[in-house]
């Protein structure tokens, strides 16, 4: 797979369009002045709108722009299209949280929108609830329920147990019960995706460096790898020892070469890290708390923080195919944070922060 041109034309237009209410607003889209949308693994993408508050009128006159009866309101909803404008991408869909107006003698007002994903209502209260006899999927379906959202579940259907929400919050919940089992979360449109790390690929994607790829910094490191895994817990039914190690990586996400634990056996020996701070019950939790464990390591050995031609297609969970950086970091990454910018001087570009397990040439 070769770079792929983000537009079919030569010249385009990158400018973000928005959507507030479900219908395009077009003085919002022309006084943008910047944009930020940040999105990482653990779901809840966050926006930064900074507009001019000042506009012509038809008579000759000027007015504030976004006045008390804007549809720029707290609360409303507000979509962002990303790319060429002729065939844009939905990047963020949400509602608005807070407004900022700034005020300065010699230049025109401000004004600043942030807004948060439908996960936001999932951050805002704090809860004690037991799950009694459920699985990890049965309680994403719970949540998404209370808040509305359509839940797009693969796997998670076992192990049924009980679990604790203990003075969290339904997101801090989430998290913290998905992390066990290797799972992310993300909102698309109104629907709840939730899946194992290994089976998200939400788009593919190759980036040259001096071509689409402008910056990249990667990292190699071993010394946050380990050769085993293992974890320990008491059943209080069977009244037994659970225990569970593992040697070797299962979704390590995609990419070639060696893994950081091959490297690191050969190079400084056997490591290995023992999993004691979180209680277990069955042997089957155990075995997925210390696959989890692994994999999460193993994945993080290359680390790259990239800027790329403003894309709506590089978000969290894609794989992106760097080449032009030599032999060892050559590689397919999934991305796990991805910032969108865009403001008047520089244009739309893309940040990003992406993993790999593999090192090349090694």
């Amino acid at each position: 797979m070769a770079e792929t041109s983000v537009s079919q034309d030569a010249v385009y237009s990158a400018r973000p369009t928005l959507r507030l209410e479900g219908a395009e607003d077009m003085r919002a889209t022309e006084l943008l002045l910047t944009m930020k949308m940040e999105e990482s693994e653990g779901g809840m993408s966050a926006l930064e709108l900074r507009f001019s508050n000042w506009a012509s009128t038809r008579s000759g006159d000027a007015e504030i722009a976004f006045d008390a009866g804007s549809k720029l309101k707290l609360g409303a909803g507000i979509e962002v299209y990303a790319g060429d404008e002729t065939a844009p991408r939905e990047i963020f869909r949400g509602k608005i949280t807070a407004l900022e107006a700034d005020y300065k003698t010699g230049s025109p007002p401000e004004l600043t929108v942030l807004a948060e994903d439908a996960l936001q209502q999932a951050r805002l209260e704090r809860r004690s609830k037991i799950y009694t006899d459920q699985s990890p999927a049965d309680i994403v379906r719970a949540v998404a329920g209370n808040l509305g959202l359509t839940p797009v579940i693969t796997g998670l259907a076992s192990p049924t147990a009980t679990w604790a929400q203990y003075n969290e919050s339904d997101l801090a919940f989430l998290r913290r019960l998905l992390a066990r089992f290797d799972a992310d979360l993300q909102i698309v449109g109104k629907e709840l995706h939730v899946s194992p790390r290994g089976d998200v690929r939400r788009g593919a994607l190759e980036l040259a460096m001096h071509g689409q790829l402008a910056r990249a910094r990667v990292i190699a490191d071993l010394s946050g790898q380990v050769t085993a895994v293992s974890v320990r817990g008491w059943n209080p039914v069977q009244g037994a020892a659970v225990k569970s190690e593992t040697r070797t990586g299962t979704h390590l996400g995609p990419g070639r070469g060696k893994p950081g634990a091959e490297l690191l056996r050969g190079i400084f020996g056997e490591r290995s890290e023992h999993i004691g701070h979180f209680a277990v019950s069955g042997d089957e939790e155990a075995d997925a708390l210390a696959q989890a464990a692994y994999d999460q390591r193993a994945r993080r050995f290359l680390r790259v923080d990239g800027t790329a031609e403003g894309n709506a297609q590089l978000r969290v969970g894609a794989h992106v195919t760097l080449t032009g950086l030599g032999e060892q970091f050559d590689n397919t990454y999934y991305v796990v944070r991805a910032c969108h910018l865009f403001d008047l001087k520089q244009g739309y570009r893309t940040d990003f922060i992406a993993e790999c397990a593999y090192l090349g040439g090694a």
